[in-house]
Formats: C-alpha cells, structure tokens, sequence
C-alpha cells in the first residue's frame, strides 16, 4: 500500500480577488512539493472542513481594519475541528507591504486576530495584496485613501499597485510543505 500523499486543506476569503490568486499559487507550489492541496472560497457558503488534512491554511483579506466576516465565522469553527498546530493563516493586507509586517509580531491585523481569537497556528503570516483605486467603488476608495494617509501609502486615485512578494508567498508554501510532510 503507497503512503498517503500529504495534503493540505485551503480555505479563503477573498474581497477583490488578490486572495484567491495567492491561494492560487500556494496551492500550484505545494503541488511542486507532491503536497495535495484543496481550495475552498467562503464566500459561496459554509464548507465542510476536511479534517482530514495535514494542514489546515486560512487565508483572508482585510477590509477596513478586520479581516472579512466570512473568514472570522470559519476560523470560529474551524477552532471545534481541528487542533491548532494542524491550523496555518495568511492575512492578505496592505499593512504588509512594508519591511517586517509579515509576521504575527510585526502586523498589526494579524498579531490582533491572533490575540482575538486566542489561536496558536502552525503558522501566520501576512502577505501584502493589490492597491487598485480605479476598480474600488467610491465609498471603498475614500476610505482605503483615507487609510493610506495614516499609513504613508499611495493616496492618487489613479494608482494601482501589484505589492505581493510572489517569492514569499512561494517561500510560504515551501513551509506549508515542511509542515505536511512532518508528523507531530
């Protein structure tokens, strides 16, 4: 009988679609490493969690200071099913396009869900998203500008910035790899 090949079970929630590229990319570069992934997006209903999984990654965007509603429900089961040290989170946040905000430590948003939420994953991480004034709606504009002004980012509303590190969300999921392939 072969082995059962290590998998890892992917969950996210997505506001204007950065999340589920990473996901993406996550999931192509554990399939690298012989790690089996599945991704579900929250936002087409509650999914069952496969507890079956080696690892089981959360990753959700931010949207005005928390991460989204459909991600914070999850987490909340999530928490029922499986043991934290089989749990891994990506925040996906603006906050982490600067140097040392893509840990627990060193990001705000995600340091916060984590004491919050009183989880000790496997693994955290922030990943830095996309900024794309002209596709938000007004009122969603005016506010991230108004965010990026207390920040120091961009705040012309014709700026479109692609600030995810590809290279650390690959590096990512080289230790979501590590983690499946090694028995607690």
């Amino acid at each position: 009988m072969a082995p059962k090949r290590p998998r890892v079970a992917i969950y996210f929630a997505s506001h204007d679609g950065q999340t589920r590229k990473i996901v993406d990319r996550l999931a192509g570069h554990l399939g690298e490493h012989g790690v089996g992934a599945t991704i579900a997006d929250l936002s087409v209903g509650p999914p069952t969690i496969d507890t079956d999984a080696d690892i089981v990654l959360l990753a959700a965007a931010i949207r005005y200071g928390f991460h989204l509603s459909a991600a914070r429900r999850f987490l909340g089961r999530l928490r029922t099913e499986v043991p934290d040290q089989r749990i891994a989170v990506i925040s996906v946040n603006l906050t982490a396009r600067k140097p040392g905000r893509q840990t627990a430590e060193g990001n705000v948003y995600l340091r916060n869900w984590l004491k919050r939420t009183k989880l000790r994953p496997a693994l955290a991480a922030a990943i830095a998203g996309r900024l794309d004034y002209p596709a938000y709606r007004w009122f969603d504009r005016m506010m991230i500008q108004a965010i990026m002004t207390i920040s120091g980012g961009p705040t012309d509303p014709s700026t479109v910035a692609e600030y995810t590190d590809w290279a650390a969300v690959e590096r990512l999921a080289d230790a979501l790899a590590a983690l499946a392939t090694t028995k607690p």
